[in-house]
């Protein structure tokens, strides 16, 4: 059975669909570090392993499931490409 054309917005759409997957996210970057202070409003100072210091907030399921984080730990981070100071923590451990 042959398959019918596709309409033109059909089209449009399916290429909409895959630049939004090239465009909707861009890559966050994952490093490992130690927890050097603990701030106020759960966030923390972290020792990268490059020598670097973030500033870095607990995710969502961290905080969800009471994790508690304390200095010396270590942390897996994610960084945005575009403020590389600034990160969220991912997980801890053990």
């Amino acid at each position: 059975m042959a398959r019918r054309p596709r309409k033109t917005h059909e089209a449009r759409e399916e290429r909409r669909a895959e630049e939004a997957e090239v465009y909707a996210k861009e890559k966050a970057i994952e490093v490992e570090g130690t927890i050097a202070e603990t701030l106020p409003n759960a966030m923390f100072r972290v020792d990268l392993e490059g020598g670097h210091q973030i500033l870095a907030l607990v995710s969502g399921k961290i905080r969800m499931n009471f994790i508690k984080i304390l200095p010396g730990d270590r942390v897996k981070c994610e960084l945005s490409p575009y403020d590389l100071t600034r990160g969220r923590i991912l997980y801890r451990y053990k």
